[in-house]
């Protein structure tokens, strides 16, 4: 929200207050109040103005502070509110001298000043990171409503980033952004998954601590500052230092939740029904069947909306006239192999049996007067599941776990976006609170429901709304994007951004939701979408089987497949980053190259992983430009090197994709390439880039390599070795001695069969 009229004045209507001095500070327990009146205070005739700021500084984890800013706190806490984990053995070091009053957190600092002007400052290894400096944080009344508003110093070069998905430019730098849960598609400034954190390149990030409507100007109303403020009379964020991009994303994942593991299964191809087509189980058998016959291993199908009848959405009923044997036909998916989806969302509409249960059990959203809240825009007279009721909660799940006893496998939990406010909740939570977190209930019902069915490990959703701690419950999808190049590239921002925000795993509607795609576009849009960490072929009106395009489609969805899963032993090494660390699969370039400045504004690439480089192509002709950090990279398609930094440009036709290697990786490839659940280690080849001198561990399934390069000698140890693994050394042209294995050439270098859990190779060339 904007305040301001330029520099000087502010908007008509708008009356702001401001700290200007600290008066006093008491200092305990790691904690810190300053009390700070918004004029000065010559004499005890000044202290009966007001309002009084107070200011508390608190220190929940090593390297991260915690900042809140009141005026009136007589208020009730407000519901819900995000489950941020702190560290209560974590001690804060306090200072308070002449010049100021100093709380210190691991390596981060904050410092509120004594003296003429007001400024607190955040600081870290010797610098200042940010600074919140005169009339930054405000006390903001506009049209008679409260706002709380805090602004801090965007220096000289600094980039920001996060915000959850948005879709435009991934430097937030110049926006506004509100961060309000929509169903807005993916070609505007709504979204259906707003976080409000952000990171910059100058170290640090920003985590504010409220579940409902944040505003935030970018560098858009005071172009050096971040502004955000909250409605109401207070307002909390964290301050988390990195030093590096990576760092902050660890920690603030750490505060706020890390994904589940999906299971290996899910990162296999899924196939839909599509939305608005016709289809029943002979269509469903033809579709799998053709893909069969085309060698495409496929892994998941799934069934969208109608798999239950019209203008029952939802009653978690299959639709008698279409699959008049749902369980059978569950059978014989489950015999080929394939695991089931179903599509579902929290709304009950009125012609569903499960209204009236819903009415009688007091399960679904009333308005103040006590009537059941309805609108007719999704499903006629539909209603929304009141998921703040335990009672509500175990009745949905119910319906749930008795699709999950047919023998259903997940859920793709559609909608939970554009909740009301007018509403009352069953545990008397602010609707403008609990709009944005809605979702996390939603999502967290239904994953629970899974993870009990199925257990740990074999739990997954492909939930479209999310918020913060939504990136517990993996995986999410990128919404409904148009089937063009340039809602392509716009979906890609939004995975990018939201990767940025905490969020590890994602996908997206392969060819695009709205329309049919081109054959041209469906193709480049597939290898995107298998070198993505989930892949779907979905549409709305229209098949997405290949064939249906051209024959070529067919190779091209077959050969990046079959790619990926050759590299699922790479993929589930990054998936346990993900997991355990709280870094995405997919990674802005800013992420993975903090300190290369021709990464920041990248936007049309990103890393899958720590070392595979991939450009999508948005043309037909197949035109991409894309830059190269330094280094020696290799095209993992081509065995093409290339050396940076430089931009690159190349034409490519539908079977290839830039694809590139980093310097020094050992990429692990798999044995198998036709499903993505196997034993990553037996079999492996492990790929072998240029390593430099130095030690180099990874995992493998459950197995532990170790490679060590001493000059023109390499050695692997192997704990718990498979029967079977090779070591390929790209670009060497011979070796002198193996040890524990056989040499042989190979058309990308040497390959050593190895035998055994210790493997030498000496003189490399």
């Amino acid at each position: 929200m904007k305040f301001s009229d330029g520099y000087w004045l502010l908007r008509p209507g708008v009356e702001g207050a401001y700290p200007v001095q600290v008066h006093d500070v008491t200092a305990g327990d790691g904690e810190v109040v300053v009390h700070a009146p918004t004029s000065p205070v010559r004499h005890r005739g000044d202290t009966l103005k007001g309002p009084l700021v107070t200011l508390g500084l608190t220190a929940p984890a090593p390297d991260v502070v915690g900042v809140s800013i009141t005026h009136f706190a007589g208020g009730a806490d407000g519901e819900p509110a995000f489950a941020v984990t702190t560290d209560p053995a974590h001690e804060a070091k306090v200072v308070d001298d002449d010049a100021g009053v100093e709380l210190t957190s691991g390596a981060l600092s904050v410092r509120v000043r004594r003296g003429e002007e007001w400024q607190v400052d955040f600081t870290a290894a010797g610098r200042t990171l940010t600074s919140s400096r005169a009339k930054g944080i405000g006390l903001m009344t506009a049209e008679g409503r409260h706002h709380v508003r805090e602004q801090l110093v965007l220096g000289v070069g600094d980039v920001v980033y996060g915000l959850g998905e948005r879709f435009g430019p991934l430097v937030r730098n110049g926006q506004a952004v509100e961060v309000w849960n929509a169903d807005g598609g993916t070609s505007s400034e709504q979204a259906y998954k707003n976080v409000p954190f952000f990171f910059t390149n100058a170290g640090y990030g920003v985590f504010v601590n409220h579940p409902g409507r944040v505003s935030f100007e970018v560098g858009s109303e005071a172009v050096s500052r971040v502004q955000f403020s909250v409605e109401g009379q207070s307002l909390e964020y964290f301050l988390i230092y990195g030093p590096t991009p990576k760092d902050v994303l660890r920690k603030y994942t750490a505060l706020t939740g890390r994904p589940a593991l999906p299971p290996a299964w899910s990162y296999g191809l899924w196939l839909s029904t599509s939305f608005t087509t016709s289809y029943d189980e002979e269509t469903v058998s033809g579709f799998i069947d053709g893909m069969a016959a085309r060698d495409l291993p496929l892994s998941v199908f799934h069934f969208d909306c109608f798999w239950m009848r019209e203008y029952h959405w939802c009653d978690f009923e299959w639709d008698p006239r279409t699959f008049p044997d749902p369980v059978g036909m569950l059978e014989r998916l489950r015999a080929k192999g394939l695991k089931v989806s179903l599509w579902i969302n929290p709304y009950i509409a009125q012609r569903s049996p499960l209204f009236a249960e819903g009415v009688a059990g007091g399960y679904l959203l009333r308005r103040p007067g006590g009537e059941v809240w309805q609108w007719d825009l999704w499903q006629p007279g539909m209603a929304l599941v009141d998921f703040t009721n335990p009672a509500a909660r175990a009745w949905y799940a119910a319906k749930l776990d008795a699709l999950l006893a047919q023998g259903v496998d997940c859920f793709k939990t559609d909608f939970g976006e554009r909740v009301p406010t007018d509403v009352v909740y069953h545990d008397g939570s602010d609707p403008e609170r609990m709009h944005n977190y809605y979702t996390y209930l939603y999502n967290q019902t239904v994953f629970e429901v899974l993870r009990k069915r199925r257990g740990d490990g074999d739990a997954v959703v492909f939930a479209r709304s999310a918020t913060v701690g939504s990136q517990r419950f993996p995986v999410h999808w990128g919404g409904d994007c148009e089937a063009t190049y340039e809602s392509m590239a716009e979906s890609l921002r939004g995975g990018l951004s939201l990767g940025l925000s905490g969020f590890g795993f994602w996908s997206h509607d392969i060819g695009g939701f709205e329309g049919t795609p081109s054959a041209a576009l469906f193709k480049r849009w597939t290898a995107f979408g298998l070198l993505s960490s989930h892949s779907r072929l979905h549409g709305s009106g229209s098949y997405r089987v290949p064939w249906l395009f051209d024959e070529e489609a067919v190779e091209v969805l077959r050969r990046f497949t079959r790619l990926k899963l050759s590299l699922m032993p790479y993929l589930d090494r990054a998936a346990r980053q993900a997991a355990e660390e709280g870094v995405p699969v997919m990674r802005a370039m800013a992420l993975e190259f903090p300190d290369d400045p021709g990464c920041a504004h990248l936007e049309r690439q990103y890393m899958l992983g720590d070392d595979l480089l991939v450009a999508p192509v948005f043309s037909d002709e197949g035109d991409v430009s894309y830059y190269v950090p330094g280094g020696t990279w290799t095209h993992l398609l081509t065995g093409r090197v290339v050396e940076g930094p430089r931009w690159v440009r190349e034409r490519c036709d539908f079977l290839t994709v830039p694809l590139l290697v980093r310097p020094g990786a050992v990429l692990p490839v798999g044995a198998v390439d036709d499903r993505p659940d196997y034993d990553y280690a037996e079999g492996v080849t492990l790929r072998v880039y240029g390593l430099s001198d130095g030690k180099h561990a990874m995992v493998v399934g459950g197995s532990a390599f170790r490679l060590v390069k001493r000059g023109d000698r390499m050695w692997v140890e192997v704990e718990d070795a498979p029967s079977r693994w090779r070591l390929l050394l790209v670009g060497a042209r011979s070796v002198d001695a193996v040890g524990g294995g056989t040499a042989h050439q190979h058309p990308d270098g040497v390959l050593v069969d190895a035998g055994g859990s210790a493997v030498t190779v000496e003189g490399i060339r």
